[in-house]
């Protein structure tokens, strides 16, 4: 009897196959994205990042980005997009396996490595944007403050207004998340 108590139920296992399917499916959508609103350009201009690729209105941005001596985005810049779609693919794979094992042991270690990556993928993300905003070229036409743009949120460099905002494949690595921690409540006995 002491063992079925640490076993996650069938149901909770169904569970855990959803949030794998949720990790999946977020590697198809955006994960971030930062829009850029300027007089110049009402419609906005967008840098979007998936797990594997940048996507966006990215030539005119780092086309723009040159005149503050900013470096250029570029998937090269960002080395994390060659090997992020294995990592999350290898965290569906995990969270698979947790659902045929049914053990809350293996589950707590699942929910410890969600929020070590998690934890890491913002640091990585801050590091980024800081390096980007602080590593201005001394040189370039026009002189500003370095400056280091939000994860989330509004900012404001020269006329242009930019937003910050997690894409739907954050969401569903989030909703995933919440998943895995409705076994831990429902077996609680």
């Amino acid at each position: 009897m002491k063992g079925q108590a640490k076993k996650l139920s069938v149901v909770s296992s169904l569970i855990l196959v959803a949030s794998s399917i949720l990790i999946v499916i977020s590697l198809f959508f955006p994960w971030w994205k930062m829009v850029f609103v300027a007089p110049q350009y009402p419609e906005g201009l967008n840098i979007i990042v998936y797990p594997n690729k940048l996507a966006g209105e990215i030539d005119i941005v780092n086309g723009l980005n040159h005149y503050i001596g900013m470096a250029n985005f570029s998937e090269k810049n960002f080395p994390e997009l060659s090997y992020l779609p294995y990592l999350v693919g290898g965290l569906a794979a995990l969270t698979l396996l947790t659902a045929l094992l049914r053990k809350k042991s293996v589950l707590y270690g699942l929910i410890g490595l969600f929020v070590i990556g998690g934890g890491l993928g913002v640091f990585d993300l801050m590091n980024a944007l800081k390096k980007f905003g602080t590593n201005l070229d001394p040189h370039a036409p026009i002189k500003m403050d370095p400056f280091v743009p939000p994860i989330l949120g509004h900012n404001t460099v020269a006329n242009f207004q930019t937003d910050s905002l997690l894409g739907l494949g954050t969401y569903l690595v989030i909703a995933a998340f919440i998943l895995l921690l409705i076994p831990l409540w429902k077996d609680r006995k």
